[in-house]
């Protein structure tokens, strides 16, 4: 059976009778989100095959996590598709999750929380995440590399065909982030699940990434990451383990925005420094 998720005019409707190529996983057309009259974004565009990594990118505020949550259901666009198989299962890892250190819960209690996983299940996620170690201890006692550690493995207990992550190296540090970002590789390769991303640094995005999406309202740009573990300069800036782990996104855009974010061809625009690549 296929999900069909058809917006227009703010009316769903359900279509099984289409169908998604068997490889594609998450199918995305002309996506908009309208919230109290504003537009959030409009007409996005985007895929995810199995075995993908699709990362979005763009300035605070250019509707990155909106697209994720649209994506997911968590928020109704005003219209677009959404194209997801009905067997497509989904692990979510949300940008922000705040624990209150007040409340004693266990990794292994969280990992139970809203989904009641047997216990090998749990432990082959945490197992898989690096984190077996911490499954008695409280969640409010993880640093914030293993707490991300912890998300990614709840949302791996489910098995995903997708795992979507907002800003999940959001908070940490430079080596967590080497770390995180080698752990999605590894589960992208030993799960053969497809990945979206979002990304909270515009130019600098993990290396196996084999789409990067520009947005600021709407798709700007997209393409391969430059991978560049090779670069003297880059390895000096990085290190080893960082040039191998990340790569250079280089924006090719043919407009601009304006103040009130409407979209100015480069024509008749001076450079937006949000727009720009720095690298």
């Amino acid at each position: 059976m296929m999900r069909f998720c058809a917006y227009q005019n703010r009316a769903l409707n359900t279509n099984a009778s289409l169908a998604v190529p068997s490889e594609t996983l998450i199918d995305v057309h002309d996506l908009t989100v309208v919230n109290s009259g504003r537009r959030l974004v409009h007409g996005v565009n985007l895929s995810v095959n199995r075995g993908e990594i699709v990362t979005i990118v763009g300035p605070n505020g250019s509707g990155k996590s909106t697209t994720i949550k649209a994506i997911l259901g968590i928020l109704k666009p005003h219209s677009g598709k959404v194209i997801i198989d009905s067997r497509t299962r989904i692990g979510y890892v949300p940008q922000k999750l705040e624990v209150n250190s007040s409340l004693p819960i266990t990794v292994d209690r969280f990992m139970r929380l809203t989904y009641r996983h047997r216990a090998p299940v749990i432990d082959a996620a945490l197992n898989a995440t690096g984190v077996s170690h911490l499954k008695k201890r409280e969640l409010s006692l993880l640093s914030g590399g293993e707490f991300q550690r912890v998300l990614i493995a709840r949302a791996m207990a489910a098995k995903p065909d997708v795992l979507v992550l907002d800003e999940p190296v959001q908070g940490v540090d430079f080596n967590a982030e080497l770390e995180i970002y080698h752990l999605i590789s590894e589960l992208r390769r030993t799960h053969q699940c497809g990945v979206l991303l979002v990304s909270h640094d515009l130019h600098i995005v993990m290396a196996e990434t084999d789409i990067v999406i520009c947005m600021n309202g709407h798709v700007c740009c997209s393409g391969s990451p430059q991978v560049v573990t090779n670069s003297p300069e880059f390895r000096n800036l990085f290190g080893a383990r960082g040039a191998e782990a990340l790569a250079v996104y280089r924006h090719h855009h043919d407009h601009n925005h304006g103040p009130d974010g409407r979209v100015i061809p480069n024509s008749q625009a001076q450079p937006n420094s949000e727009d720009q690549p720095r690298v």
